[in-house]
């Protein structure tokens, strides 16, 4: 008789999950923002009064104040980067506006440094929402927490104050203030937020809590195991903190263009305002043309292309749960074309259960007494296939007995004295050396055949029956293997350090053809820089400490956040937070699109540039039309790249999608 464990129970429920806080930054927080509203405000106060010629004296201060406040903060950058001998777009911008001014041309000079500023704001925004949109993920920690006192007392402390070592007190309905392991009591803790797990996980003494999750019922004492700044919650922050800071190499190399472009622009604006005034050209006219030149040659809509997608792609990935580090990682991503993936704890949840109940024959045990036994006997036990045998038991209400004379042999199994009964628990190899046709080696073969990991009980020394210990295929396994095999063109392959039959019992559940196995860390890096020297950009995804090697070796590397390794987490470019395998070729996708946005960004600023150039030097372009030509393609390649931060570019590519 057998049974097969389809599913566990669920932890008990409990109450309604809280919502984690929203932060959204308000648009006139930012300085660039409200520079930019005094400067539109100034302007349409004073367009009316110039339009109708009022007095001179009050237009002309009303657009004095409107240059002044759109244009002093580029203008003092600007200086500042002239001054360590570097020229800045935003610094011609205004020199330009000046110029439009002196030789008369007041309106056209204050609507250049309008537009200007306005899109200097909306650059300044989206980097704003896009650092809201993972924070807002991230920013669930407390900022205070009941600490215990050694007489027994509590204190209300900041948690940045909390050291390794101190003990805290979670209440129900309270957050938990720092990473730490329970030392007493028990509750039921939402760390959605950190895990992605659907339901509350039953906590209890010896188990880890995290920064930010929710305690639902009961009181918990935890110890503090890590400092405050060094919690799952602030290591990811600070990754994400440092992506947008990072840039991508299309900007770089357009950031290494624009020093040679802006001198090679001055040069020849100098030249389209001395030649024609050489030939007797009117001074006003001549200055007119090499101003209105400067403005529209000037390269501010192609230095705004790349990192709008970039960094909106990061934010938007960023409320799914997937942490890109960098604009590079974001960049880069879009150009895999051949994925690994590692087993254990990637395309699986890492976690052993008890997958089959085999009792054998003559033994007179079923499957809930057979598992009893054995769940008695492993319970004193610390390993992992201990206590997912002890989960089983617990997962079907099953009553324990005590175990006495406990011992516990490495590589073995336990040994312990259960009513009566000398129960051992262990690998089939190790405890009995029987012929391959009897009951319990058949048993055993076929577990093993099927991909699991046999344990043998033994009674008073007599085999009774054979447990199967299984990792549950993460749901969205194959979908995701399918998913990332249209967008590459090639099925993924399994890199694992686990035996042969394993590896491909798993590989044919989700699809894929070629399996490395039986792979040390070394040999998983050799694998990735074999592919990379056949010229392919290989991303890797994987979880552990031996996946590093070849997470920091592959073209890009993704890390599974929930049991990953702080090693994998930082050589990783990417973690996947709540460890939902279906948003990696979503991702992919993302990058995908962004990097297309970029291209057409980037033609559109040249096509605009080309043409407003090709206008003012073969004939007559009014500064009016040139400025709103120059900075309307600024904002046109803006706002394309803010596209990417719509819920609906988010792409689904499996039904697991998120």
């Amino acid at each position: 008789m057998s049974s097969v464990l389809a599913q566990r129970s669920a932890p008990p429920a409990g109450g309604p999950r809280p919502a984690p806080p929203r932060r959204r930054t308000r648009l006139l927080t930012l300085p660039e923002a409200r520079w930019a509203l005094a400067s539109l405000v100034l302007f349409l106060v004073a367009l009316p009064v110039y339009l109708l010629d009022g007095p001179g004296r009050l237009w002309g201060a009303l657009f004095a104040a409107t240059y002044l406040t759109g244009g002093w903060e580029p203008g003092r950058e600007g200086l500042k980067a002239l001054k360590d001998k570097t020229l800045d777009v935003d610094l011609l911008m205004v020199v330009a506006a000046l110029g439009a001014a002196a030789i008369g041309q007041v309106l056209d000079g204050a609507l250049l440094i309008v537009i200007f500023a306005t899109s200097g704001a909306l650059e300044a925004l989206a980097t704003a929402r896009t650092a809201d949109s993972v924070r807002g993920l991230l920013d669930l920690a407390p900022t205070t927490a009941t600490r215990l006192l050694p007489d027994g007392g509590e204190e209300t402390v900041d948690t940045e104050h909390l050291a390794v070592g101190d003990l805290i007190l979670i209440r129900p309905g309270e957050r938990v203030g720092a990473d730490g392991q329970v030392i007493d009591g028990a509750g039921d803790v939402d760390q959605a937020t950190i895990t992605g797990e659907p339901l509350p996980v039953a906590k209890r003494t010896g188990d880890e809590v995290f920064a930010g999750t929710v305690n639902g019922t009961g009181a918990l004492r935890v110890r503090v195991e890590r400092e405050p700044s060094d919690s799952v919650i602030a290591r990811i922050v600070k990754m994400v903190e440092e992506a947008s800071e990072t840039k991508a190499p299309t900007q770089l190399f357009i950031e290494r263009i624009e020093q040679r472009y802006s001198i090679g622009m001055v040069i020849a604006t100098l030249a389209v305002f001395g030649i024609p005034l050489a030939f007797g050209d009117a001074l006003d006219a001549a200055l007119l043309r090499a101003m209105t030149f400067m403005i529209v040659a000037s390269p501010c809509a192609v230095v705004l292309s790349t990192m709008p997608p970039l960094l909106s792609a990061i934010a938007n990935a960023g409320r799914r749960g997937v942490l890109a580090k960098s604009a590079v990682v974001m960049e880069r991503l879009g150009e895999i074309d051949t994925v690994a993936l590692d087993k254990t704890g990637t395309l699986t949840e890492g976690t052993p259960y008890v997958t089959d109940i085999r009792p054998l024959p003559g033994s007179s045990l079923d499957d809930t007494a057979l598992l009893a036994l054995a769940a008695s006997a492993e319970h004193p036990s610390e390993h992992p296939l201990a206590r997912a045998i002890v989960t089983a038991a617990r997962d079907r209400g099953l009553a324990l007995t005590g175990a006495e004379e406990f011992t516990s042999a490495p590589g073995q199994g336990v040994t312990a004295v259960v009513g009566g009964r000398t129960v051992t628990v262990g690998a089939p190899d190790r405890l009995l050396t029987d012929t391959p046709d009897t009951p319990h080696r058949t048993t055993v073969s076929e577990l093993e055949e099927d991909g699991r990991t046999a344990v043998t009980v033994l009674s008073d020394g007599t085999p009774v029956g054979v447990l199967g210990i299984g990792d549950r295929l993460r749901p969205d396994a194959a979908a995701t293997v399918a998913a990332l095999t249209r967008l590459t063109g090639r099925t993924p392959v399994l890199l694992t350090g686990d035996n042969e039959r394993a590896a491909r019992h798993l590989a044919a559940e989700v699809g894929i053809t070629e399996v490395r196995a039986g792979l040390l860390p070394q040999d998983k890096a050799a694998a990735v820089k074999e592919w990379e020297a056949q010229g392919r950009k290989v991303l890797v995804v994987g979880d552990g400490v031996n996946d590093a090697p070849a997470l920091a070796a592959a073209h890009s590397g993704i890390a599974m956040g929930r049991a990953g390794s702080d090693l994998a987490l930082e050589t990783a470019d990417a973690v996947v937070v709540r460890d939902e395998l279906a948003t990696i070729p979503s991702l992919v996708q993302l990058s995908r699109t962004a990097r297309r946005l970029v291209v057409q960004n980037l033609a559109i600023a040249g096509t605009f540039i080309a043409t407003l150039v090709a206008w003012d030097l073969i004939g007559t372009l009014p500064l009016p039309l040139g400025v709103a030509g120059h900075e309307g393609s600024t904002v046109i390649v803006g706002l394309n790249g803010l596209r990417l931060l719509r819920e609906a570019a988010w792409p689904r590519l499996t039904k697991d999608t998120p």
